[in-house]
């Protein structure tokens, strides 16, 4: 039997309906829950077997080793494998890649803000539109396709070069693909190729939630700064700023982590200097080190843990 409540604000009893279909729509509507249930069940089992069990997996290898006689996995459980992350050409590679994520996060949110803050206070109808159209526009894209196309301008014969040569600057690009560690012979094949081509990629990320917090900041504080006095410096120290830090921060959170994990980027831009994700390929692919591919996956896992805790402390999750 169905209960339904009839506009008067008596109930009326209808008769269940018939068939498999009908009785299993009465049973839903009788208990929610049970729906809910059904329909949560499909992903959550994908989430946990397929992703959250092999990641598990992955992540046991860590605690096992390699034979150096046989080049067998020992199953047996230890932390020599992590011990070997501490290896100066290992360790070089977690310092490199962190660095690198560092880096390009700033260069992010330092290019980032001024865009966002545009949008957000000035730009209206057609032109927030454009604005973005301009954003998410690249996200359409291929990411080979961009990466390669950033490899052919950053080539020794690419558009870049010749813009520099057309502007009698050939000079000033000689000197900084002269400077150590960041220069090489080109800039296609130089970590500041890499730095460049990492911001481009992610540099969307950052500014989507950056323009999201500016928008939450309330144009009277602003008013009310310059009312009482403030420069526009110190309005953007003690206002504008810690308002839309948590947006900032969000923003982060996928630059960082998305250069922690990136590998293909440099593999295609960059010196033969390894990064964590070419490092894990590597191992797991070429050199058939199983556990010390899962220790080094380890790393940027134990680094975000950290920095999602710091980002929930500065309000970050509510600017996403």
């Amino acid at each position: 039997m169905t209960a339904l409540t009839m506009s008067g604000g008596k109930t009326s009893i209808l008769p269940g309906r018939g068939g498999f279909f009908g009785q299993l729509s009465d049973a839903f509507w009788r208990h929610p829950k049970l729906l809910l249930l059904l329909m949560l069940t499909p992903p959550l089992l994908w989430l946990g077997i397929i992703y959250i069990g092999s990641l598990i997996a992955l992540l046991l290898q860590s605690f096992f080793s390699i034979d150096d006689f046989s080049g067998l996995v020992n199953y047996e459980f230890t932390l020599s494998t992590y011990a070997q992350l501490l290896n100066p050409a290992n360790f070089d590679i977690i310092i490199r890649t962190v660095v690198m994520a560092a880096l390009v996060t700033v260069a992010s949110a330092l290019i980032a803000f001024p865009i966002a803050y545009y949008a957000a206070r000035y730009a209206q109808g057609k032109w927030k539109a454009l604005f973005y159209l301009g954003v998410m526009l690249p996200l359409w894209s291929s990411y080979l396709v961009k990466i390669y196309a950033w490899k052919l301008i950053l080539a020794k014969e690419g558009i870049l070069t010749w813009i520099f040569e057309k502007l009698h600057l050939s000079w000033l690009l000689d000197a900084v693909l002269n400077l150590p560690v960041i220069g090489g012979n080109s800039l296609s094949v130089s970590y500041l190729g890499t730095f460049i081509v990492f911001v481009y990629i992610w540099l969307p990320y950052m500014i989507l939630p950056t323009q999201a917090a500016l928008e939450r900041v309330p144009g009277n504080l602003i008013e009310a700064s310059a009312d009482l006095g403030a420069t526009p410096r110190q309005t953007f120290r003690t206002v504008l700023l810690p308002l839309a830090l948590p947006g900032i921060v969000a923003g982060s959170i996928f630059t960082f982590s998305l250069t922690l994990g990136d590998y293909i980027i440099p593999q295609i831009i960059g010196s033969s200097r390894l990064f964590i994700g070419q490092a894990v390929y590597a191992q797991q692919g070429t050199a058939g080190n199983v556990p010390l591919a899962a220790a080094f996956s380890v790393v940027p896992i134990v680094i975000m843990a950290l920095y999602l805790s710091l980002a929930k402390k500065m309000g970050a999750f509510d600017a996403l």
